[in-house]
């Protein structure tokens, strides 16, 4: 340890060296010197979370260009990444696995060795002539039984700035760790940059994941999924850490839903990408926990989860006053907000699907555009990215849940998984128990790509429980813990399948409008609190059409015709078994995997073939009995 100090102490300048000192963890002092003897930076910014320092940061990141202030509202900044480093890079995202490992054939990795020498390579010198940004951080609440301490070397002012809005601040939490303590590390560099502050070298693009040491190495890139290495990458990192210790680390957003006489209940989700996500976690009336993260433990048999972040990176497009007033709200109001890869324009942000007009010129994360300017491939550019991301914190949203910074986290009562099914799935359905959730609705997560494609020639996608790119373990084994977790609570969240996407098998048209979901969401809130019965069907528990009229009436002043409740509820035998069939061949690819996925879903199968001998292949929701 005196060794590293002693090499520490002769490059970092004084105030740095004692702010890093004050550590008593050697593994920050070894990851501290092993980035400075690779990148070589001019100089170290040790960042101690005082007030000073988080105002230096945040101006570093306009004095280095990275971000400019040139907005009319105070507290907008703006940046731009490279026209081609917009979004979570799949191709150059690897795991590097140590021979003799395994993981999933469906996961991108290379050998360890390699890879390391690779991106250390690509690493090496990368920071000459800027500065080392050094940050202390927490995934969780700090000083909880749920929290990561984490720690990003970078050279990105961006991305200092970034992390500071989306994650607890850990200097503190730091000065108390010992050696023994598990910590996520990243070392970034955005690499050689242009005259735009844009990484240049993006065919050098590298992510990689050393599971072995909990560090996440990325160079050449500044997109913030990339270069941020606690979102989804730490994810990675936390899944198996989850594995080991026995609790779970989800792509889960929370929400406190309202229920009569001032209850509150909360409840998780899983929605891959495009299936309603962030409208769900943004319904009006009720309050949001997270957006994207969450870690799930086992607390005196209570399901308790908390949010991995404090606050949201999330996709602009689409966002408008209307849909998303909450969001809308911040986005023009005082407060500090990043926008990244929108239009700028008279010293306003602009962006696809915002509800107006855009201008026809500006500047972009291509330069200055004009409407009909192309790439070099030829391709028209549109005015802002498809992938623009705002990032604000949490509490700026005025519906921000109260317990965001609960150490002990909140009950869990209920868990969603919603795919994007045009065919199959019924719009909200109970699971039978934790098992027949998990494996019914969690580790048959599918989306439809198209419903214009007939048949089984219809290009499905599984993505178990919206997380499947980030298990860093094999998959049966993920949905191994999954199931065994459950067992170990004494009264385990109900777990539901939700499906926004339910379509007419003869027009296409959607059975669900947009706002339906808040029905759906009220009415589970009703039935983990047994203030309901419910329908049994082949699939799962179904609302009774009483329920769902008065919720249609008050939520959204609907009325909600008998006809609508059939068409929506009618369970599909065809199309659920051929559901199944995708699904069993999808985990007989899999090792590993426990033996209740077979079981779950045959039981399905039978109970569908059982129901079509009776009823035939289409059948409606009053054909089945109601229980309690």
């Amino acid at each position: 340890m005196h060794e590293v100090l002693n090499k520490l102490k002769s490059v970092l300048k004084e105030s740095e060296y004692k702010k890093l000192e004050k550590i008593r963890t050697t593994q920050v002092h070894e990851f501290v010197l092993k980035s400075i003897e690779v990148c070589n930076p001019k100089d170290v910014f040790i960042c101690s979370d005082t007030t000073d320092e988080i105002a230096y940061i945040k101006n570093m990141a306009i004095v280095s260009k990275e971000e400019s202030a040139a907005l009319l509202i105070p507290g907008h900044t703006f940046h731009f990444d490279g026209i081609n480093d917009q979004g979570r890079d799949r191709e150059v995202t690897k795991f590097l696995v140590p021979k003799g490992d395994k993981l999933s054939k469906k996961l991108n990795q290379i050998n360890r060795e390699e890879g390391l020498n690779e991106i250390l390579g690509l690493l090496k010198n990368s920071m000459q002539n800027k500065t080392m940004i050094v940050r202390f951080l927490t995934l969780g609440p700090a000083n909880s039984v749920f929290s990561i301490p984490c720690m990003e070397c970078t050279d990105s002012w961006y991305v200092a700035h970034s992390v500071d809005l989306l994650y607890r601040e850990g200097y503190q939490m730091f000065l108390n760790l010992d050696d023994n303590a598990e910590i996520f590390k990243t070392l970034h560099s955005s690499g050689e940059v242009d005259e735009n502050m844009v990484s240049k070298n993006y065919d050098k693009k590298r992510i990689y994941i050393d599971y072995m040491t909990n560090t996440v190495y990325s160079v050449n890139t500044q997109y913030a999924g990339n270069s941020v290495g606690f979102k989804k990458l730490a994810l990675r990192l936390a899944i198996r850490k989850a594995h080991k210790e026995g609790w779970l680390a989800e792509h889960f957003m929370l929400i406190g839903v309202k229920g009569p006489n001032g209850r509150k209940t909360y409840f998780a989700g899983a929605f891959p990408s495009a299936c309603g996500k962030t409208s769900t976690a943004m319904l009006p009336g009720e309050t949001i926990l997270a957006d994207d993260l969450a870690y799930v433990r086992n607390i005196n048999g209570e399901c308790r989860a908390v949010n991995v972040e404090k606050g949201i990176f999330g996709i602009i497009q689409d966002v408008n006053s209307k849909d998303d007033p909450l969001i809308w709200q911040v986005l023009n109001s005082t407060g500090e907000v990043i926008f990244s890869n929108v239009l700028i324009k008279d010293a306003k942000p602009w962006w696809l699907g915002m509800g107006c007009e855009l201008p026809k010129e500006g500047i972009n994360f291509s330069g200055y555009w004009y409407k009909g300017k192309k790439d070099e491939n030829g391709n028209e550019i549109p005015p802002a990215h498809k992938n623009a991301r705002y990032t604000v914190s949490l509490k700026a949203l005025s519906n921000c849940d109260e317990e965001l910074e609960n150490t002990n986290g909140v009950k869990l009562s209920g868990i969603m998984f919603g795919g994007r099914d045009y065919k199959g799935y019924v719009p909200v359905q109970q699971s039978f128990d934790w098992t027949h959730g998990v494996v019914a609705f969690g580790a048959s997560l599918e989306t439809e790509t198209t419903f214009a494609i007939v048949g089984e020639e219809g290009k499905y996608e599984i993505n178990i429980m919206s997380i499947q790119d980030f298990v860093s373990i094999p998959l049966g084994t993920y949905v191994k813990n999954y199931i065994e977790f459950g067992k170990n609570l004494v009264n385990p969240p109900i777990i539901f399948g939700v499906n926004y996407f339910l379509s007419d098998l003869q027009t296409g048209e959607f059975l669900n409008s947009r706002l339906d979901k808040h029905v759906w969401i009220k009415w589970m809130e009703l039935r983990v609190n047994k203030d309901v019965k419910a329908r049994k069907t082949p699939t799962g528990l179904i609302p009774l059409y009483e329920d769902l009229l008065p919720l249609f009436k008050s939520l959204l002043n609907k009325d909600y015709k008998k006809e609508d409740y059939i068409k929506q509820f009618t369970i599909r035998v065809v199309e659920n078994l051929s559901k199944i069939d995708r699904v069993e061949k999808f985990w007989q690819q899999e090792e590993t995997v426990p033996k209740e996925i077979f079981q779950v879903l045959e039981e399905q199968k039978q109970r569908l073939l059982e129901a079509q001998k009776k009823f035939g292949n289409y059948i409606s929701p009053e054909n089945f009995e109601i229980v309690e």
